[in-house]
């Protein structure tokens, strides 16, 4: 199987004007810029990760990095040479000459940190004060100027009654997606006491109904709970979630670049793979013992005997954080395995960029628009034209049609139309 880095987490500081009690690269004030890439080095490993994936997603993070000077040219160089650029802040510093900065470095999304609508839990959580008014207040230059936006909530035992009222809230506020992040026992979030396994069932379950009950107009995500699968799919077997998402891709369809230059499997997952500063991309990805031995090992436990290991898979960096494997049962699951049961396999195959090759005719305009697309959902939305061009009889897909489809083909999770959508078209 060829195994593409279809989303890269790109940690570029452990610099912060914030310090997040959960934060898993325990950035803050007290960080230095000495061992951060130049970026001359990070304009380096770009072509390097466009040489593997030409059409990845990377997420621009921290830290904060509004923080790094160079944070526009870097997001400028990367989406000049076909990667769609998202940003991952906490919001606090996205002034309207910043945002403007970054939409003209062709940054497609912003997605901020928001873990209580109550300004002395966020503001405590993440040790500022004033901080949730100032992220809030963003949110309206970011309408304002036309970026789209994702709420990014951690669950945690303080603000447990609080997300259904954020998950609507979000989508009041205009977000295309309610991410919610379930902890993991790395960095500072070490530190905290995470939800019980009988608890996670619960908020996953509520996260499930959610996602059907906004669909069409924002998309609801667990993060670090691949388990939110199991509950999708005997929920909602028909949910779009179930397209985009699939079991935990932690070195397999997703990787972390560390603000030093080191390779690791997910941002989560601490273990390195390789050093950018001395081996390519390519030769991390394609051959470092940890990638292989997450594409190739067997999984351990209940997470192997399971009939949702293909659905779901279990965090892989739960299993290492708290038993010290990465193929270990995901310790934070309640569920137990049914003896005997037939394993299920995705609800729906579709192509994940590992064969870009149309099972129609594409004119030659009409395939460039789609090797635009980033590759991680480009599969799904071939698949998805082919389908409604072949259920009208149609023979070749043209830039017509695309703007026939662009009207007619509902959109899965927003009023608006989603980035990879909007630049299929242009």
């Amino acid at each position: 199987m060829n195994f593409v880095p279809h989303v890269v987490a790109w940690n570029l500081t452990r610099r912060c004007n914030l310090e997040c009690a959960h934060c898993y690269i325990s950035a803050g004030p007290a960080e230095s810029a000495t061992s951060e890439l130049s970026t001359a080095e990070c304009r380096r490993i770009v072509d390097e990760l466009l040489a593997v994936n030409p059409a990845p997603l990377i997420i621009l993070s921290g830290g904060e990095p509004l923080l790094r000077d160079d944070l526009t040219e870097i997001a400028a160089y990367a989406s000049a040479k076909g990667a769609t650029v998202v940003v991952g802040t906490n919001g606090t510093l996205l002034t309207g000459e910043r945002i403007a900065a970054l939409k003209t470095a062709g940054v497609q999304g912003v997605a901020v940190s928001i873990d209580s609508l109550e300004p002395r839990y966020h503001d405590n959580f993440r040790h500022g004060k004033g901080s949730l008014q100032d992220t809030i207040a963003a949110l309206d230059r970011l309408r304002a100027q036309r970026l789209d936006f994702i709420v990014q909530t951690t669950a945690t035992k303080g603000n447990r009654a609080e997300l259904e009222r954020l998950a609507r809230w979000s989508a009041d506020q205009g977000a295309v997606a309610f991410n919610c992040y379930f902890l993991v026992a790395t960095g500072r979030g070490a530190g905290l006491s995470d939800l019980a396994p009988a608890e996670y069932e619960t908020v996953l379950a509520e996260l499930a109904k959610w996602q059907r009950e906004y669909r069409g107009r924002m998309l609801v995500r667990a993060k670090c709970a691949p388990h939110f699968m199991r509950h999708v799919h005997a929920l909602d077997p028909e949910s779009p979630v179930l397209n985009y998402q699939t079991r935990c891709p932690c070195g397999t369809q997703y990787c972390r670049i560390t603000p030093d230059g080191k390779l690791t499997p997910c941002p989560y997952l601490p273990e390195v793979a390789g050093d950018l500063r001395t081996q390519s991309f390519a030769e991390i990805w394609r051959a470092s013992p940890l990638f292989r031995q997450l594409r190739e090992g067997t999984l351990g436990g209940k997470c192997g005997r399971c009939e949702y290991q293909k659905l779901c898979g279990g965090c892989r960096a739960r299993a290492f954080a708290l038993e010290g494997d990465v193929l270990a049962a995901d310790p934070s699951c309640a569920y137990e395995p049914a003896a005997g049961a037939q394993v299920i396999e995705r609800v729906r195959e579709v192509t994940y960029g590992q064969d870009f090759t149309p099972a129609m005719v594409w004119s030659e305009t009409a395939r460039a628009r789609l090797e635009r697309i980033p590759s991680f959902v480009r599969g799904v939305v071939m698949k998805r034209v082919e389908d409604w061009a072949r259920e009208r009889g149609l023979a070749e897909v043209t830039p017509e049609l695309l703007s026939d489809i662009r009207g007619a083909m509902p959109i899965d999770f927003s009023k608006r139309k989603p980035f990879f959508v909007k630049e299929a078209q242009e």
